[in-house]
């Protein structure tokens, strides 16, 4: 994806052109269905929040300052986005989605206990942490990105990252091989 290609996209968006905006909304709608998918779980909610999130886009092309990349403020988007559905709809930890059977069946089955145990101990974490490791880890982002996406100072970013990493490594540790593998799903 070429940001320049994005911003003659996002110039055309400002003077309302229709076909310019379906084209943005099908090159980021896939890439934002994956982040929220990992910070919502219920599939029509993080619909919502994307049509959301490109309303704001079709409505706010103009307000879009080329202080960042354009990828870095639809995310930022979508994070606060995120937050206030989270909020309204309480929180459930999303699904493992199934492997596909491409391995030995012990393989897929490390594997899927691995995805499981990643996903319950990313869950134990607050919502602004869990963005931040999103947001740097699965989705590549700089911490001046996530601080630009967040609304918040790049040293918060940092601090967040340290106590996400922190904690993620204290639950790991409490939860044992065993536990983490699946057999005791609770948190400490």
């Amino acid at each position: 994806m070429h940001d320049d290609d994005d911003l003659t996209l996002l110039h055309r968006i400002v003077a309302k052109d229709r076909q310019a905006f379906e084209t943005l909304y099908y090159r980021y709608a896939r890439r934002l269905y994956g982040y929220l998918a990992k910070l919502l779980t219920q599939p029509e909610v993080i619909e919502e929040v994307v049509d959301d999130v490109m309303f704001v886009v079709w409505q706010q092309a103009a307000r879009f300052d080329h202080t960042s990349r354009l990828s870095t403020w639809i995310f930022g988007i979508a994070y606060h986005k995120a937050l206030k559905a989270r909020a309204r709809a309480g929180h459930t930890p999303p699904t493992v989605p199934a492997e596909e059977p491409q391995e030995s069946p012990e393989g897929a089955m490390t594997r899927h206990e691995l995805r499981a145990t990643v996903v319950r101990a990313l869950d134990t974490l607050s919502p602004q942490h869990r963005a931040i490791v999103e947001l740097a880890f699965y989705h590549e982002h700089s911490y001046q990105e996530i601080a630009v996406m967040t609304g918040c100072p790049v040293n918060t970013v940092k601090t967040r990252m340290l106590h996400a990493r922190q904690r993620l490594a204290q639950v790991l540790a409490a939860w044992g091989p065993r536990r983490a593998a699946g057999e005791g799903k609770t948190a400490p």
